[in-house]
């Protein structure tokens, strides 16, 4: 089930890219209106473009682009499109992809390949913990991805606790995907209702939408919560709607594989500029082989890094990093440069906060200031300095707190999105 391609050596691996990269700029300059008006304003000449590093002859494609052009992008007529998704808009207006039948049959590969990657097999069944509706590709990936690896998959959807654990004790699943902290909602519910979910037929999870690893892979204080209450095995997956490609880690949990058949990666700098290797950057991106959006140097706005030696597992594609961050989400706050995940980490780490929003304002001087929602059991000024003092001795900064309550936070959650809860408000000038 391991890709031929997976296996060869860095240099096969490019040149197979690189085969697979012209077919991708003949069909994009061929069918793409935005494509075609970017080649042509540019001069650019596609078939003097033979390597991937000859990518950076191309301006990349921003998000903005996708918004204020959203139509042009799309490469077929209309009635070759046979589901249209959106994007979540955490960072923006939404935006809509058009897919083909060749499109879901690629999408079901990548979750197929991905979920083979983490050890997962046919014959299993899974049990789905995010929505498969509300034009979200997510949890239509994983659907089909598992139809195709050969697996049976319960479409629980997202939230209510209990009828996830009513479908784990009647089908007997023996694995989960969905958001971490929602794990630990279910052992939540688990103990305040005597279920023995230690012994469940759930052994692993597919973690997404949510970090649960540092820079050096170890798990982070998310990770270590679920793992300290429910021992099974977690597994870090990184997707997103534009990429229609996942990378998921292996048994040997060192970062997300890259499936090159699908996609061509590059880590940028500020400037553009492909990073020295071993530095973190920008990831974007070339989707290769989609036909209703295909993505040319698209850059994504998270900030990562690559692993290039080869794995235990016998793959010999790059790996990418857990997230650090999203680069229009770093805050610049009282001289101390910092991205949400750190914050979401000092959070997790305190017993009795119950759930969280960080919100960024710009304060009259034009500078970053942070405002954190929180929802706990004992409201009080002391908590409120031990929450400050945690701060302060893990990041040196000691950010505004405001306790509410549990269903006032469930709605700043919801506020933005129709597709998933959020942690993250951002409201500085723009």
């Amino acid at each position: 089930m391991i890709p031929e391609i997976e296996l060869k050596s860095s240099q096969e691996i490019t040149l197979f890219q690189e085969k697979k990269l012209a077919h991708a700029l003949e069909y994009i300059s061929k069918n793409s209106p935005f494509y075609k008006n970017l080649f042509q304003k540019n001069k650019i000449d596609i078939l003097k473009i033979k390597q991937v590093k000859e990518l950076q002859h191309i301006p990349p494609t921003t998000k903005e682009d996708l918004q204020k052009h959203n139509d042009d992008f799309i490469c077929v007529p209309r009635n070759k499109i046979v589901d249209f998704v959106t994007t979540s808009g955490t960072t923006g207006k939404p935006v809509t992809f058009a897919l083909t039948e060749n499109d879901l049959e690629r999408l079901a590969y990548n979750e197929a390949t991905s979920l083979y990657c983490a050890g997962w097999s046919p014959g299993e069944v899974y049990q789905l913990m995010t929505t498969i509706d509300r034009r979200f590709l997510a949890g239509l990936a994983y659907f089909l991805g598992a139809r195709k690896l050969g697996s049976g998959i319960i479409r629980v959807g997202n939230g209510i606790p209990e009828l996830q654990w009513d479908s784990i004790n009647r089908i007997k699943p023996s694995a989960c995907i969905g958001v971490p902290s929602f794990l630990l909602k279910l052992i939540e519910y688990a103990d305040a209702n005597k279920i023995d979910y230690q012994s469940c037929s759930i052994t692993k999870a597919i973690c997404i939408g949510e970090i649960i690893r540092n820079p050096d892979f170890s798990l982070n204080i998310l990770g270590e919560k679920i793992k300290k209450k429910w021992d099974i095995e977690l597994y870090s997956t990184y997707a997103s709607t534009e990429m229609a490609t996942a990378f998921t880690e292996c048994r040997e949990q060192k970062g997300g594989h890259h499936h090159p058949e699908l996609i061509i990666v590059e880590l940028l700098d500020d400037y553009d500029n492909a990073v020295p290797d071993g530095e973190e950057g920008e990831l974007t991106i070339t989707t290769l082989g989609v036909e209703g959006m295909p993505l040319l140097r698209f850059k994504t706005g998270d900030i990562c890094k690559k692993h290039h030696e080869p794995c235990k597992c016998g793959r010999n594609t790059i790996r990418l990093s857990p997230i650090l961050g999203r680069k229009k989400q770093m805050i610049k706050y009282k001289g101390t440069t910092i991205y949400p995940p750190a914050l979401y980490d000092v959070l997790n780490e305190i017993e009795g906060i119950k759930g969280y929003v960080v919100e960024v304002n710009t304060s009259e001087l034009e500078t970053d200031e942070i405002l954190i929602y929180i929802s706990c059991l004992n409201v009080s000024e002391a908590f409120e300095k031990e929450i400050k003092d945690h701060f302060r001795a893990k990041l040196r900064v000691s950010p505004s707190i405001k306790f509410c309550s549990a269903d006032e936070l469930v709605k700043k959650q919801n506020a933005e999105s129709n597709h998933k809860t959020i942690n993250f408000i951002d409201n500085r000038n723009k």
